[in-house]
């Protein structure tokens, strides 16, 4: 199918980026011809709703602080055949919109990710520990998901309507990429990634990201992702530490018991049961939240196949 006859929807997050939201709205006409611009002004203080829209772009506004909850709004509110998304502060190459739209109907494909290649005529546009920070990240997603991660935290990619419409969106902030990425994992959609030019901010721009608060949140968010998509392992490491701990504490007063006759440590002797128990508990609570984790995405499953790939037109 070519994109010439697709609705296709650029979703542009800002905060305070007078400075580049206009070029980054004229770069995406540019690039996509017929494209729609929604550029969502996330409580701004300086004159970024007017900037786009002089630039052409469609102005909505959130009132819920946070790139997540500009996501979550705009997915429900948006009505497309391709949606890509796409940080409002020029640091990804808009030029690449038309290669990503054309590997997603290819494919045909449900997401794909701009993974970012840093402007050789740039070395600052990672900002200090970022790049460590989102490789560290990515390999503990794809630890615990099982499949290798490019760049996780890549604010620029395209998505068919199916996966826009059975995204959950429940992230509030910088998470959202996250979300987006485990998502696509655990409902094993078809996707690829395509290499995108990333360079710094233009003057007068300045990011919204805090390396270490944001950071930490992201690696939270992963960690709670882990406990419900993972919880048989999640739980499991727990209560087996719990076993192992409890055999420790209890051999030495058994073996006592036997050659003696006698329990002289009746505190030790509680503790080791209680987490035994706590051991036992912990197993079972994995294997009972497993069993509700397949029920989800099998409800999951069912919501993305209401909707038809992208090369295949609306379904009816």
């Amino acid at each position: 199918m070519d994109s010439a006859d697709l609705r296709i929807a650029a979703v542009v997050p800002c905060h305070n980026e007078e400075a580049a939201v206009a070029k980054v709205v004229a770069d995406l006409k540019a690039a996509v011809p017929g494209i729609v611009v929604y550029v969502y002004d996330n409580l701004s203080t300086d004159a970024t709703a007017e900037r786009a829209a002089e630039a052409g772009a469609i102005v909505r506004r959130e009132l819920a602080k946070g790139k997540g909850n500009v996501v979550r709004r705009a997915f429900a509110d948006i009505e497309a055949d391709v949606y890509l998304m796409i940080d409002g502060d020029d640091t990804y190459e808009a030029a690449a919109a038309p290669e990503m739209i054309q590997a997603l109907l290819d494919g045909p494909f449900d997401h794909v990710l701009g993974v970012r290649k840093q402007v050789a005529s740039t070395d600052t546009a990672y900002r200090a520990g970022h790049e460590t920070g989102n490789k560290i990240l990515n390999g503990v997603v794809g630890k615990v998901f099982g499949e290798n991660v490019a760049d996780m935290l890549s604010g620029f990619r395209v998505f068919s309507r199916r996966f826009v419409k059975s995204f959950p969106a429940v992230s509030r902030e910088f998470e959202i990429e996250t979300e987006l990425t485990v998502h696509s994992l655990h409902l094993r959609v078809p996707q690829t990634s395509v290499e995108v030019d990333f360079r710094d901010r233009p003057a007068g721009s300045e990011s919204k990201l805090r390396t270490y608060h944001d950071g930490f949140k992201i690696l939270s968010l992963i960690v709670g992702l882990a406990r419900h998509e993972r919880p048989v392992a999640f739980y499991g490491l727990f209560g087996t530490l719990s076993l192992l701990i409890s055999i420790i504490l209890s051999v030495p007063i058994i073996i006592e018991f036997y050659e003696t006759g006698l329990v002289p440590r009746f505190p030790t002797l509680f503790l080791a049961f209680t987490l035994v128990m706590l051991g036992c508990l912990a197993w079972t609570a994995g294997l009972i939240l497993d069993g509700i984790r397949r029920s989800r995405h099998e409800t999951a499953r069912l919501v993305y196949l209401r909707y038809s790939a992208v090369s295949e037109g609306p379904r009816r």
